[in-house]
């Protein structure tokens, strides 16, 4: 896997994290976590370094989403955990596992499972480029398991295949 193909799959994963983003900071205003990792994902997406401060972001917003999960505060968790998937994109290995489809699809499960949870339906998922299908069509199927953002994963997955 190439840098650009890379940078695609984080691209595509900030743009489906950015509603969910939204959710979060209205439901845990005043908690820069999940814009903080965003944002280091966007940066390395628009052609910046792939640095220790998006990992380090990533874990700040694990650290929010634990937070927001332990305050019952559902949506938000959710909403924060689809910023760590997003930054995470960033760190996509090429090793071909089931389990590396999270870092490719797992923002826009997470986005979609906090809409649902804040009583909305869950948004269509964002067409990916032809680069971010043809990156998530070397690994396996998504994995089973991981609860109602699981499932959303897989039919998203599902849809993007042939």
């Amino acid at each position: 896997m190439d840098l650009d193909e890379l940078r695609a799959v984080t691209a595509y994963a900030v743009t489906c994290a950015e509603p969910a983003l939204i959710r979060f900071e209205r439901h845990r205003p005043g908690d820069p976590r999940a814009r903080l990792a965003l944002e280091a994902a966007r940066e390395f997406a628009g052609g910046g370094p792939r640095t220790k401060a998006i990992r380090d972001a990533a874990w700040a917003a694990q650290r929010a989403y634990g937070e927001a999960r332990d305050a019952g505060q559902r949506a938000a968790s959710e909403a924060a955990r689809s910023a760590v998937a997003a930054a995470s994109a960033a760190y996509l290995h090429p090793i071909a596992k089931a389990t590396q489809v999270w870092h490719i699809l797992g923002a826009a499960a997470h986005a979609a499972y906090a809409a649902e949870l804040d009583g909305e339906p869950a948004p269509p998922p964002l067409a990916p480029s032809p680069a971010v299908v043809a990156v998530l069509r070397r690994y396996p199927p998504a994995p089973a398991g991981r609860g109602r953002a699981g499932e959303l994963l897989r039919e998203l997955d599902r849809r993007l295949r042939p």
